[in-house]
């Protein structure tokens, strides 16, 4: 039996020409670290379903911005979690609001790190929708009118992207429109573009205690099995001037990421979502995987997708792997 010239096992012995001809890479400058911020003053509590990460109070949410700092990772995504809830979630536009008052302490603490506070209502709705409910339905329109007071808010505490993820219609024009009217042209907008009604958001519905009493999302956030439809809603947020388009989650849609990647020219984020995380943790707990090389391994597939950023709960430990080398 003869072999071709050419063995592609060569370039493979060692790690040194793996190295050399590796064609994807995770750097920790792609990297977004999700914080949940609650009230009161020393507060570090771990959520049981995702080991490792705590909803903190506002002075620990700035120890933490720092530490990611330190690991190099250049942003981080603020959830908050207020004190009270009403049917509207007024507190998302409370200038002196949870998330209002961490964006102003970390920004002040580590004026360098990029602060990117997710603009919903699930967190801050009584109900647990993602904006105003009329007879039982979510009232785009309505919600969208609360969403640019958020916007603003949030451009005033000082933060450098706003991420609204309701997957309300025309979300992109009413957060930019009210941004530019209040002179807040230089904040940006990552939009949840293609955000599908998902399975893998349980554990973060642990932590900030956002399921919905009644019902559920499915009536705005998208249906699994569709992938065209995420193009024209990627198309949709592109023309109403988005700076970042996210596809939400990651790991069972990295079709959805490389289709939205060769389709558009603007940076795409993916975010791997605490369902996610969450079974890496527990099946590492178990002895069942080796927890170190699935998250890496984890994270590259989604830059292999496209992504360029990717929101994720691995950051800190993924960042200190690479760092290790």
């Amino acid at each position: 039996m003869q072999f071709p010239d050419y063995r592609p096992r060569r370039m493979r012995r060692t790690e040194g020409l793996r190295r050399l001809v590796r064609e994807t890479r995770v750097p920790v400058d792609s990297f977004v670290y999700p914080l949940f911020v609650v009230p009161g003053r020393g507060v570090a509590r771990e959520i049981p379903s995702m080991p490792g990460q705590y909803n903190r109070s506002i002075d620990k949410t700035v120890e933490a911005a720092r530490e990611v700092h330190d690991l190099g990772i250049p942003a981080v995504i603020l959830f908050g979690v207020p004190d009270k809830k009403d049917p509207v979630g007024s507190d998302t536009w409370n200038d002196n609001g949870i998330i209002q008052r961490a964006v102003r302490e970390v920004k002040k603490a580590v004026p360098d790190l990029v602060v990117m506070a997710d603009a919903c209502f699930c967190e801050y709705t009584d109900h647990g929708h993602c904006g105003v409910l009329i007879d039982g339905e979510l009232d785009n329109d309505a919600s969208l009118e609360n969403l640019a007071r958020a916007a603003v808010s949030y451009a005033k505490a000082g933060v450098d992207v706003v991420a609204p993820s309701g997957m309300l219609d025309g979300f992109v024009t009413a957060c930019r429109e009210s941004l530019d009217e209040e002179n807040f042209e230089q904040v940006a907008i990552m939009a949840y573009s293609a955000k599908y009604a998902s399975a893998y958001y349980g554990p973060f519905r642990d932590a900030v205690d956002s399921a919905p009493k009644q019902g559920d999302r499915r009536g705005y956030q998208m249906d699994p099995a569709n992938a065209q439809e995420a193009l024209r809603e990627v198309t949709l947020d592109v023309g109403e001037g988005a700076d970042i388009i996210m596809v939400k989650p990651a790991l069972a849609y990295l079709d959805i990421i490389r289709s939205v990647r060769d389709e558009i020219d603007l940076p795409v984020a993916a975010y791997n979502v605490s369902g996610e995380y969450a079974m890496l943790k527990a099946a590492a707990e178990r002895g069942w995987i080796d927890h170190d090389r699935a998250v890496m391994e984890t994270l590259l597939s989604i830059k292999r997708a496209g992504a360029d950023m990717i929101l994720t709960y691995h950051a800190k430990e993924a960042a200190a792997l690479i760092r290790k080398g």
